[in-house]
């Protein structure tokens, strides 16, 4: 019952900027920390941005200085701006959330379709 939406993915030329949205949905008691994973053609998925609930956050190496992750409690939404971004970049992106359900005891993970996000001049 619970469903991460995720929007802003697309083309963009180098140096660009794009800013990615995902909200999580449904029958939601808490959620722990949000963020976002990528992987690119022929590399394994890794870890770009997230945040814990206190607000303390992680950054890839590659990406600090360029992204920032934001979260709008209210919404249940973690956002990621990306600027000036590199060919490397390229990959889909996927949203991740550790959540409590109401009436559910546990966390447990919950992912995102994952977008598009494609940088080439």
């Amino acid at each position: 019952q619970v469903q991460l939406v995720e929007s802003g993915g697309g083309l963009v030329q180098p140096g660009g900027s794009l800013r990615l949205s995902c909200a999580a949905s449904g029958n939601i008691f808490s959620i722990n920390r949000m963020g976002w994973y990528r992987q690119a053609p022929a590399k394994q998925r890794e870890l770009v941005a997230d945040m814990i609930s206190g607000g303390s956050t992680n950054y890839a190496d590659s990406v600090k200085g360029r992204f920032t992750i934001s979260r709008d409690n209210a919404k249940n939404t973690v956002y990621l701006q990306m600027n000036s971004l590199k060919p490397e970049d390229t990959a889909v992106y996927y949203c991740n959330a550790d959540l409590r359900r109401r009436g559910i005891s546990y966390y447990s993970q919950y992912w995102g379709q994952g977008t598009q996000v494609t940088v080439s001049s």
